[in-house]
Formats: C-alpha cells, sequence, structure tokens
C-alpha cells in the first residue's frame, strides 16, 4: 500500500528526506524563476500587456520543482492545463519565448498565437499549455502509450487540477492506462480551490490519492509545500511507471496564492488564510531558511541569485514588449484546411 501523508503530518514526520546543499541551490533558483517570472507576468497583465486569460502558479512552485528534479529531462514527458508557465520554465525553455507568447509576439514559443494557456516544445517534451479542463489526463495517457508502444524507456506526466479530477475523461483514461500499465504519472494538484468553489464543496471524496483504488492504481498524498517531499515521492511514482508497473497517482496539497486567474478576485476565502500559507508554508522560504541554516550559503549569496533572476525576468519582459506581433499571413500556418 502507497504511504500517504498529510501537508499538517509531514510538517512534523521524522522521515523527512534531506536535500544536499546543491539540490536546495538548484530548487531554490527554479522556484524563484516561477516565482518572480509569474509575478513579472502579473504586472504586465494589468498594464494591458497581456490579453485574454492568465493562470499564476504563484505558491504551487515546489510540485513542477521537485517532480521535474526527479524525473529525465529531455526523456520524459509533461503535459499539463492552462496554469502552466512555471512548468516551461522549469523544463527549460527560454523564459524570452514564454513571456513573449504571453504577449502576442511572434517570438513566442507559439509564435505569439497561441497565448497563456496554449504552448509547448516537442524539444523539451513539454506538450502544454491545454485550455479544456482534464484533457491533459487524456492526452498525457496517450504520450504514455506512445512511449510503451516505442519502447523509449520514458514516463509521461500528466499534471490536473482537483477540479479537474471530476471529469469523466479522467476516470477513462486511469481505467484504459491500467488496462495496458503504461508508464504515466498523474499528478494532482490540489490548491483546495477547484476556481472559486472549495474541495468540499464540489468533491464527494477530498482525497484525491484514492481516486484510482477502483482501478488498483495506487497512489499518495504529498505536502506539496516542500519540494523536498515532492522530489521524493516522484522519485518513487517515476520509478513504479518505468518499471513497467503502470500507472501512479501523486494528490500533491499545495496552494496558490493569486486567484484562479488574473481576473479572480479570490473573495471566496480569508485573507488570514492566504498570509497563513505565505507566512508558515511558503515553499520558497523554506528552503531558503535551510540554506541559510547550513551556514555555508550566506544572505549575500541569495540576494546574488536574486538578482540574476531578476535579471532574466527583465530581459524576457523587454523581449516581449517589444519583440514584433506577429504577421497577418501567420493566420494562415500551422493549421489544417480541408477541401
Amino acid at each position: 500500500m502507497a504511504r500517504k501523508a498529510t501537508a499538517t503530518q509531514a510538517k512534523t514526520q521524522p522521515n523527512v528526506p534531506q536535500f544536499s546543499e546543491q539540490q536546495d541551490l538548484e530548487a531554490f533558483r527554479e522556484m524563484l524563476l516561477i516565482r518572480r517570472f509569474e509575478e513579472k507576468a502579473g504586472q504586465m497583465y494589468g498594464m494591458g500587456l497581456i490579453g485574454g486569460f492568465c493562470h499564476l502558479y504563484i505558491g504551487q512552485e515546489a510540485v513542477v520543482t521537485g517532480i521535474t528534479m526527479a524525473s529525465e529531462k529531455g526523456k520524459d514527458s509533461q503535459i499539463t492545463g492552462y496554469r502552466d508557465h512555471g512548468h516551461m520554465l522549469v523544463m527549460g525553455l527560454d523564459p524570452k519565448g514564454v513571456m513573449a507568447e504571453l504577449t502576442g509576439r511572434q517570438g513566442g514559443l507559439s509564435k505569439g498565437k497561441g497565448g497563456s494557456m496554449h504552448m509547448f516544445s516537442n524539444e523539451h517534451r513539454f506538450y502544454g499549455g491545454n485550455g479544456i479542463v482534464g484533457a491533459q489526463a487524456s492526452l498525457g495517457t496517450g504520450l504514455a502509450f506512445a512511449a510503451k508502444y516505442s519502447g523509449d524507456g520514458s514516463v509521461a506526466i500528466a499534471y490536473f487540477g482537483d477540479g479537474a479530477a471530476n471529469q469523466g475523461q479522467v476516470y477513462e483514461s486511469f481505467n484504459m492506462a491500467k488496462l495496458w500499465n503504461l508508464p504515466v504519472v498523474y499528478v494532482i494538484e490540489n490548491n483546495k480551490y477547484a476556481m472559486g468553489t472549495s474541495i468540499e464543496r464540489a468533491a464527494a471524496t477530498t482525497d484525491f490519492s484514492m481516486r484510482g483504488a477502483s482501478f488498483n492504481i495506487p497512489g499518495e498524498q504529498v505536502d506539496g509545500m516542500d519540494v523536498r517531499m515532492v522530489y521524493d515521492a516522484a522519485q518513487r511514482a517515476i520509478e513504479h511507471a518505468r518499471s513497467g508497473k503502470g500507472p501512479y497517482i501523486l494528490e500533491m496539497l499545495t496552494y496558490r496564492y493569486r486567484g484562479h486567474s488574473m481576473s479572480d478576485p479570490a473573495k471566496y476565502r480569508s485573507k488570514d488564510e492566504v498570509t497563513k500559507y505565505r507566512q508558515e508554508r511558503d515553499p520558497i522560504e523554506q528552503v531558503r531558511a535551510r540554506l541559510l541554516a547550513g551556514g555555508k550559503i550566506s544572505e549575500e549569496d541569495l540576494k546574488q541569485i536574486e538578482t540574476e533572476i531578476r535579471a532574466i525576468v527583465t530581459e524576457a519582459a523587454d523581449f516581449a514588449t517589444n519583440d514584433p506581433e506577429p504577421a497577418a499571413s501567420e493566420l494562415w500556418t500551422d493549421i489544417t484546411i480541408e477541401a
């Protein structure tokens, strides 16, 4: 039976996996890049430079960072929904291309035609950015089928939220994945709210790690605010899938600090609730505290990393602001026209 631990239990759990100083530095840098990038994207949205929908990943950075650290970059595939900027950054996609796609410029990853929710990179094995709720579960299962069919030894990692976990196509995908023992890890990013509806009001059962029980798919709950716990669980899940044992479910207990999207004032929760998570469970501050406590990394060292990250984000924002918009002829590219 897979191990399970709630976020509260993980705080006092004596067997919390330990990171080396190098792992903590890597996690700190990756999560800080996501945080500062998303903050800048929110600012640019407010200035009218980004149109359409924009879903920020602020607060959830430890999930994709820990999982990607446990995966094989360039081999394992990843796919998610529309809260996708952080996933692309951690997988190594150019921040300038990500930001330019948000502003609809020709240098964007989808040539400025996809926007926030529709970016991908076959080179980096990242397949979106999908606007249809729950679609990534089915598409991720397809990626896993392709992996098994080709025998390339890769694992597909499909992220979706607690709201999408109630979609019918998710369970069709679970059934197919277990039937054929496909190498897929389903990551349910449970940030407590499906858009503006709490899980208690929307889900008959709120332990999402057990959603695959009827298909004999193992699952576990993970403290998604602690990158060490995420990494540890992801290692187990990915090895399970890669070794031919079939799908695995990871429910990440996490929290988003901003609204569902930039148009959401998030009045369905209290400011005290958000403040409590920021002050007590912030994933970046946890790593910062460990690095400083180790004695080898100084506050000045971390400030230097912060300066480097801000420079990367500023460069991306400048590029995304000044890069030309796509030519009108792009309306007729990358589409299939049937006679």
